[in-house]
């Protein structure tokens, strides 16, 4: 099979999200202006740089109650901070609970039953569950092609770990079982893990 996605692709549902997988998703917490929470799962996720650390994730689509993009995107731009908090395989349930079309004014930590706390760095919150969380200061917001969707980068100011996952003075993700996404309604764990060395090491 080959096509060209402005044809279209004449499947049931969109390839394409299934053939970039699996990704590792972006659980970001913001806040308005006003204080309200915020937290919503992105799989269009990635780290772009270590000295100093970036991130990046994109946010695609809108919502009635927003001139532009989702809460996360609105609250970014109102605020200029950011949390991405990891998500592990334990919080799935929760994770899928702050995807859904809540209004602006309510509240996803409450709604996942989810603990927040302060950040150090910024004035934001973050998810006391998470595995690992990302404070972040906005850098850029990048808009992509097409209608609503934007890119979203940040410098990492403050990381936050728990303590299980470091073993032997190393982030252990087999402590955890990050949860990554996959194509339509599919998600998977990592579980299986092995080390290769580069050539010359």
């Amino acid at each position: 099979m080959f096509y060209q996605p402005k044809d279209g692709h004449g499947l049931p549902h969109n390839p394409f999200k299934a053939i970039v997988s699996p990704r590792p998703i972006a659980w970001v917490s913001t806040r308005d202006a006003e204080g309200q929470r915020n937290l919503a799962p992105y799989s269009f996720f990635n780290a772009l740089a270590d000295n100093p650390p970036q991130v990046m994730f994109a946010s695609t689509g809108a919502k009635p109650d927003q001139a532009e993009g989702k809460d996360s995107l609105a609250n970014i731009r109102a605020t200029g901070v950011f949390c991405i908090n990891i998500v592990e395989e334990a919080l799935r349930d929760a994770m899928n609970v702050s995807s859904g079309a809540l209004g602006k004014d309510e509240d996803e930590f409450t709604a996942a039953g989810l603990e927040a706390a302060k950040c150090e760095t910024i004035d934001c919150p973050r998810l006391v569950a998470a595995p690992a969380s990302l404070e972040c200061r906005l850098i850029q917001i990048v808009p992509l092609l097409g209608e609503n969707n934007f890119m979203a980068i940040g410098e990492v100011t403050g990381i936050h770990i728990r303590n299980t996952c470091l073993v032997d003075g190393i982030f252990d993700v087999t402590t955890f079982r990050p949860l990554s996404r996959l194509g339509y309604k599919d998600y998977a764990v990592v579980d299986n893990t092995f080390t290769l060395a580069r050539p010359g090491d």
